[in-house]
């Protein structure tokens, strides 16, 4: 192939793309004069104006951020199809693009006009003689690759490049994931389009390219049904901040932002939880026995709450005693959720009171006088609010933290032992990631306090509601009287009927805790789904258990399974080496097939004293940094994380990647683009990929948990070129 021939080729492209750029300023100030017009329209000082105005601008506003957020790599294929179906190449971007005359320039990848890009093989062409992708820094093009598909066609057009897809693969790594726009593959093409009702389940073993595949199905999504996706919500959902931080940038990229990102520890609005338990208390906390020991903690009466309230009436002395308010408990709890009981509290009361009325004298006044007087007397408000107040998922957490409370709602459900492994583990003040279903569990347990309709808050000229009582002054009781928190207590702004989303996307789907399945299930009970996860994988120790809060989740829903069958991240050589620890421990592994070979086969290094391990882990370190242009990881054993954190910091010649290792270590800190080398767990590297990787004490990986092969095994499978381990 002559340079000559090439520089043809990208001169001719680079002519198209110029234009393209050019359409593409034009949409942008087009979009601008939408903006400035709409904010025009608000001056026109009536309320139509106003909602032309809001309209306007949200759409100018959300056509601006994607012609921006698709501004690289804006053009990347083109199609030659048969002359007889059409004459014209097709060009395929991030985005679609129409010319001046309103013809079509470019065509959004999503769009069906596009899927044959993805779609079709030599051995099934569908009219297509050669698919090109265009390699482009910024709007200049670099490079183009082609791939001949009908051989049978007679035609003229030049075959340029080696291939894209192992051009893509060879690439360093950075610290974020890229979109696969230019190179996705036939199966997952097919995952990416497939229906938009029910559940779409993408399964592989490691590499295969599921996260990427997911993200990409969520921008088709939105592309294909705008209005239910942006209006309802896409929940994308990861295992830690460290690999939602890698794949940020994925669905921005390809023009889409109305996403929400969340990793396990951030689901429920309003908490982040970074810190992991220890294997043993995860386990407990993420049983689904925890769900009935939450429900009872729900249902227990407040800590230090009034049980006796005594009021004399005319003749009589009426006694609310420990039996009645237990009854009177039970058959509030009976109806519904603690919250939502609120307003039945105080003419049920009033009820239990009215039937000890037995002097003349307050037969003669009646039921409607008692009410009356007794929901004017303060010491009775002050005891319903201090019996019954409106209560937050946290204070009821917070009561678990008290042993003697905890082995009342625990008894029968949880061992000693795992009691005493939950006390210690909330000792502290911060929660854990595996605190945070259960936070929600209880939020769902207690409900909301009830909204007052149209009609309750007209009578608040009159200040009364359910039952003639003053709910204002009822809850103001509440903040005097009960408030352990050290602060006023008020109606939340974020409803729990709230949650529910479009689209859920669930990434390490294997990982997922019954628990956490029962947090992120409530956040899609009308969604459509989709799941990425590989069993062979997973952390959580009863698989089964799992599954069936899985099926919990998703009940009713259909069913869409599809499964990737190429490794595309690692070279040949390290996925034998993985595979091979994979047979050999006796993991159920999907093995896919690695389509890349290095020459390079894994260093072992076995018998590395302790005394001897940091010096060891800097040579390992420097080797691989020297051959790589990309990202290097080094795994370590959760004990040991920090010691080699200290080391990385303390090394002159990664002096610069020191703030990158700890940026990765606490997952509250953002590292920035520059850092390549990064310290991590084995839990950490769920869903990332290195360059070259080091694993250090692998046996103390495998030690850490009852799912510590499982960790190893996705440890060995993070790096693309180079993998080195220090026994």
């Amino acid at each position: 192939m002559s340079e000559e021939l090439v520089d043809r080729e990208i001169a001719a492209e680079q002519a198209f793309v110029d234009r393209v750029y050019v359409q593409l300023a034009e949409s942008a100030r087009s979009a601008q004069a939408l903006a400035k017009e709409g904010h025009s329209r608000g001056r026109l000082g009536h309320e139509g104006g106003l909602v032309e105005r809001d309209a306007m601008v949200f759409q100018a506003a959300r056509r601006i951020a994607q012609l921006d957020a698709a501004h690289e790599g804006l053009v990347f294929g083109r199609l030659d199809l048969r002359e007889e179906v059409d004459p014209e190449p097709r060009y395929i971007g991030r985005i679609g693009l129409r010319d001046a005359n309103r013809d079509s320039l470019l065509i959004d990848w999503r769009a069906p006009a596009a899927a044959v890009f993805y779609q079709a093989t030599a051995a099934e062409p569908h009219d297509v003689v050669r698919r090109r992708v265009l390699r482009c820094a910024g709007s200049t093009v670099v490079g183009v690759e082609d791939e001949l598909l009908d051989t049978e066609a007679e035609t003229s057009l030049p075959i340029v490049g080696e291939g894209a897809l192992m051009a893509q693969l060879s690439r360093a790594r950075d610290r974020s994931m890229h979109s696969i726009v230019a190179t996705i593959q036939a199966e997952q093409d097919r995952a990416i389009r497939a229906p938009g009702k029910g559940v779409v389940s993408i399964s592989g073993g490691p590499g295969t390219g599921k996260t990427v595949v997911a993200l990409h199905r969520a921008a088709y999504l939105l592309y294909t049904d705008r209005r239910r996706y942006e209006g309802g919500g896409v929940l994308i959902v990861g295992p830690s901040g460290v690999f939602m931080r890698y794949i940020e940038r994925v669905l921005p990229s390809l023009g889409e932002t109305a996403v929400a990102l969340r990793s396990l520890g951030e689901v429920v609005d309003g908490v982040r939880a970074t810190r992991h338990d220890e294997p043993a208390v995860a386990d407990v906390k993420g049983s689904a026995r925890m769900a009935e020991l939450l429900r009872r903690a729900a249902r227990q009466q407040a800590p230090g709450s009034p049980r006796e309230f005594r009021v004399f009436w005319r003749d009589d002395t009426i006694v609310l005693d420990r039996q009645i308010l237990g009854n009177v408990r039970r058959s509030l709890m009976s109806q519904g959720r603690r919250n939502r009981q609120l307003p039945r509290v105080v003419p049920t009361l009033l009820d239990a009171m009215w039937r000890q009325v037995r002097g003349e004298r307050g037969r003669d006044r009646g039921r409607e006088a008692f009410d009356d007087e007794m929901t004017s007397n303060a010491a009775f408000l002050d005891f319903v609010a201090a019996w019954w107040p409106p209560l937050e998922a946290a204070e009821v957490f917070g009561w678990l933290r008290e042993p003697e409370f905890l082995a009342r709602v625990a008894d029968g459900v949880l061992g000693h032992e795992e009691q005493r492994l939950l006390s210690k583990s909330w000792t502290g003040a911060d929660l854990s990631v595996e605190d945070v279903p259960l936070l929600d569990e209880l939020r769902y347990a207690i409900g909301d306090v009830p909204a007052r309709t149209d009609d309750e808050r007209d009578l608040d000229e009159t200040g009364l509601l359910a039952g003639g009582v003053d709910m204002q002054e009822l809850f103001t009781a509440a903040d005097r009287e009960y408030a352990p928190t050290g602060r006023a207590w008020a109606p939340p702004t974020h409803r729990i009927e709230d949650d529910p989303f479009a689209h859920v996307l669930i990434d390490e789907a294997q990982d997922l805790t019954p628990m956490q399945w029962r947090m992120v299930g409530r956040r899609g009970r009308s969604a459509s789904w989709t799941i990425v996860g590989d069993p062979a994988q997973s952390s959580w120790p009863v698989p089964a258990e799992a599954a069936a809060a899985r099926a919990a989740a998703l009940e009713g829903k259909e069913l869409h399974e599809f499964h990737l069958s190429t490794n595309y991240r690692n070279s040949s050589e390290i996925y034998e080496f993985a595979a091979a620890y994979a047979e050999r421990v006796g993991l159920d592994a999907d093995l896919p097939t690695a389509v890349r070979s290095t020459g390079v086969q894994p260093r072992v290094v076995d018998g590395v004293a302790d005394a001897d391990l940091e010096a060891a882990t800097r040579a390992a370190v420097a080797e691989i940094a020297g051959q790589v242009e990309g990202t290097v990881g080094i795994v370590v054993p959760v004990a040991r994380r920090s010691e080699v954190n200290a080391w990385l910091a303390g090394w002159p010649e990664f002096a610069d990647d020191a703030a990158g290792a700890r940026a990765a270590i606490d997952s509250s800190v953002t590292p920035s683009g520059e850092d390549r080398i990064v310290v991590l767990t084995g839990l950490d590297t769920k869903g990332l990929e290195f360059d070259g990787i080091v694993v250090v004490r692998p046996q103390e990986i495998e030690d850490e948990s009852a799912t510590g092969r499982a960790t190893l095994y996705v440890v060995l499978t993070r790096a693309t070129q180079l993998l080195t381990t220090l026994a």
